[in-house]
């Protein structure tokens, strides 16, 4: 039988979902991928799909564009309809502000924008049993814990790195990222490098050999928790080599 497609919201006509989206069409799921901010519409139920994700880009949930506001709507249809969500970055932050908690910049100012260290709470142990030292980031806002949601992964610049409600996920940070993503975003969004704490350039790519291989099987074990695939388990990863763009 076909199984029914992951909805993806992107924010960028060349945005990609990278290795999330490489992992779930290993899976076997279809993507359906949709870019509100070029005018797509969203489901209003999830009848039709199996999950959706919204991926980060550089606007701010804050933003008072009409897509923006739909987007941070539609969170509550998959946790409404019990279907798996996950918001990575800009969506995590959208899901943030759909259950009521502030997204806001450092109050020194601070940026993520490199390999930064996390730390998985008890409850993220209980999601997948090993996370990555490091993960990837690229942002300047951060969010508070909403009410009623479960801690996963805090950080020590912005402290709240994932948490869980009902069947929602949410990722402060990018393990979508491939090399070449990597390499585009630290051109394109070269002005990023100049805020606090950012790491330059040249520590992104010494720092990924390093720290890549963990973030990637951790990717792979969280997919398979997070949208539950009949026949697998947390510890069992589609292997996403010799797709194109894994690397």
């Amino acid at each position: 039988m076909m199984k029914q497609p992951v909805l993806l919201v992107l924010h960028q006509q060349n945005s990609s979902p990278g290795r999330v989206g490489q992992a779930l069409m290993r899976m076997g799921f279809p993507l359906d991928v949709r870019r509100p901010a070029l005018g797509d519409a969203l489901p209003a139920t999830m009848r039709e799909h199996a999950a959706a994700v919204i991926f980060g880009g550089p606007q701010s949930a804050n933003d008072t564009e009409e897509f923006v506001k739909r987007e941070i709507d539609f969170v509550g249809v998959p946790l409404r309809d019990e279907k798996p969500f996950l918001g990575i970055c800009l969506g995590a932050q959208m899901m943030a502000r759909h259950l009521g908690a502030a997204v806001s910049p450092h109050p020194d100012g601070h940026a993520e924008v490199g390999y930064y260290p996390i730390r998985p709470t008890a409850d993220g142990l209980a999601v997948c049993d090993v996370w990555p030292d490091h993960v990837y980031q690229w942002h300047r806002e951060g969010f508070a814990l909403p009410a009623g949601a479960t801690l996963l992964a805090e950080g020590d610049t912005f402290s709240v790195q994932a948490f869980r409600y009902g069947t929602g996920y949410a990722l402060q940070f990018h393990p979508e990222v491939t090399h070449a993503m990597m390499c585009r975003w630290t051109v394109r969004g070269a002005h990023r490098f100049e805020l606090p704490n950012a790491k330059p350039r040249a520590a992104h790519f010494a720092d990924r050999p390093v720290y890549d291989l963990a973030f990637r099987n951790w990717l792979m074990a969280f997919l398979n928790r997070w949208i539950e695939v009949p026949g697998h388990d947390a510890g069992t990863q589609p292997d996403i080599k010799g797709v194109a763009g894994s690397a």
